[in-house]
């Protein structure tokens, strides 16, 4: 990864958090009415994954995951556009910087839930830029 293009990532979850939040979210995914592919690749059905964590440690940027209700306002005019679940990278710029779409909803939701996969796709986006 080039931290000299990407300095920090941030992934948004199709889900408000606190617990309001998850437990709408978990009645929905069990009723088929919710999904959120940044989830799968993040969380078994009890925790965050190992994996995730892992994978986290190996990368040379910090990472962030938000629900829809914990964006920063600028996070959030990204995602206004392009939806959730999504990954963003912060891409500075000359005295300034912006967030730019790494992985979209349709990418994360090939990706079936593996770490794996997410790490080799992300990679792979920024290497785009």
């Amino acid at each position: 990864m080039s931290p000299a293009r990407v300095t920090a990532i941030v992934g948004v979850y199709h889900a408000d958090g606190g617990l309001a939040g998850e437990v709408r979210y978990v009645v929905g995914k069990v009723l088929g009415r919710a999904h959120c592919a940044l989830c799968d690749v993040t969380h078994s059905p009890v925790r965050r994954k190992r994996a995730w964590d892992a994978m986290v440690a190996r990368l040379d940027v910090p990472v962030e995951l938000v629900h829809l209700d914990e964006m920063s306002d600028d996070v959030a005019a990204v995602v206004a556009e392009a939806g959730s679940p999504v990954v963003l990278g912060w891409v500075p710029a000359a005295g300034a910087g912006r967030w730019v779409v790494l992985l979209e909803a349709a990418a994360l939701e090939t990706l079936d839930g593996s770490v794996d996969a997410f790490e080799v796709a992300l990679h792979a986006a920024i290497h785009r830029l």
